[in-house]
C-alpha cells in the first residue's frame, strides 16, 4: 500500500488539529491527562482503535501525560492511515474530557559538529548501543543515529567547514547499569574513542570520540 502523503498534508486534514509534524516524518499528540487513571483509561481506548486499524502507535503514558506519535514505516513517512487514526485519537481523547497540548515540545534532537562523521560515529553507535537512521537518504555515513527502541533522542551529525579552537561542541551522559557500564566503556574505546578519565569510576567514565566531542558513560551512585 502507498498512501503516503506529506506533512503539510497531514497537518492540513480535517481533525488533526492536536498533532505536529516532527522532522523525523512521524505526528505526535500530547494528551494531558490530569491522572494516571485517566490516561491508562485513554491508552486502552488508542489500543483498541489500533487493533481494528491494524496501525500501532507509539505510546507513552505517563502520570498526567499521554504522548502518542503516529508513522508508517512500510512507506517510510506519514500516511492516510495515520490521518484516520489520529482523528480518532483525538475524538477519544475530548470523548473523555482529556485536552490536547499542541504547544507541549514532541521531540529532542542533539547535534554534534564534526569533520569527518565516517570518524566518529562508530565511536557514538557503540558508546549509545544505538543505529543508523533509516530513510535518510544516500550519504554515507547516514546523518543521524536514532534510539533503537524509539525513546531516546536522535543524535544528528552537521558537517563543519573548518575546526573549531574551543574544548568540546557537545558533552551527552549516558546512563546504563553498572553491569555493563565497563563493557560499554571497553566498546566505545574499541570503536575509536579514547577514555578522558576513569577518575569517577564506578560512577561515570568520561570518554571522547575522535574529535575530542565527550560523553560520560554513567551508572547510578554507589553507596560507600
Amino acid at each position: 500500500m502507498n498512501d503516503r502523503i506529506s506533512a503539510a498534508d497531514f497537518q492540513v486534514a480535517e481533525g488533526t488539529g492536536d498533532w505536529r509534524v516532527t522532522a523525523d516524518e512521524r505526528a505526535s499528540a500530547v494528551f494531558r491527562t490530569g491522572s494516571f487513571t485517566t490516561g491508562v483509561q485513554l491508552v486502552e481506548a488508542i489500543g483498541e482503535l489500533a487493533e481494528a486499524a491494524n496501525h500501532h502507535p507509539d505510546v507513552d503514558l505517563r502520570y498526567g501525560t499521554v504522548v502518542v506519535r503516529l508513522t508508517s514505516h512500510d512507506v517510510g513517512g506519514l500516511s492516510e492511515r495515520d490521518v484516520a487514526l489520529a482523528v480518532q485519537v483525538s475524538r477519544a481523547a475530548r470523548e473523555l474530557d482529556v485536552p490536547a497540548d499542541p504547544a507541549a515540545p514532541t521531540g529532542l534532537t542533539i547535534g554534534i559538529d564534526v569533520l569527518d562523521g565516517r570518524a566518529v560515529q562508530p565511536f557514538w553507535r557503540a558508546v549509545l548501543g544505538y543505529e543508523p537512521a533509516v530513510g535518510s537518504g544516500s550519504e554515507e555515513p547516514a546523518p543521524a543515529l536514532v534510539d533503537p527502541a524509539g525513546h531516546l533522542p536522535t543524535v544528528w551529525f552537521q558537517q563543519m567547514d573548518a575546526p573549531r579552537e574551543q574544548r568540546n561542541r557537545v558533552h551527552l551522559d549516558v546512563y546504563v547499569g553498572p553491569d555493563v557500564a565497563a563493557q560499554r566503556v571497553a566498546d566505545a574505546v574499541a570503536a575509536g574513542g579514547r577514555l578522558v578519565t576513569d577518575e569517577f569510576a564506578p560512577d561515570w567514565w568520561v570518554l571522547a570520540d575522535a574529535e575530542g566531542n565527550e560523553a560520560c558513560v554513567c551508572t547510578w551512585p554507589v553507596e560507600r
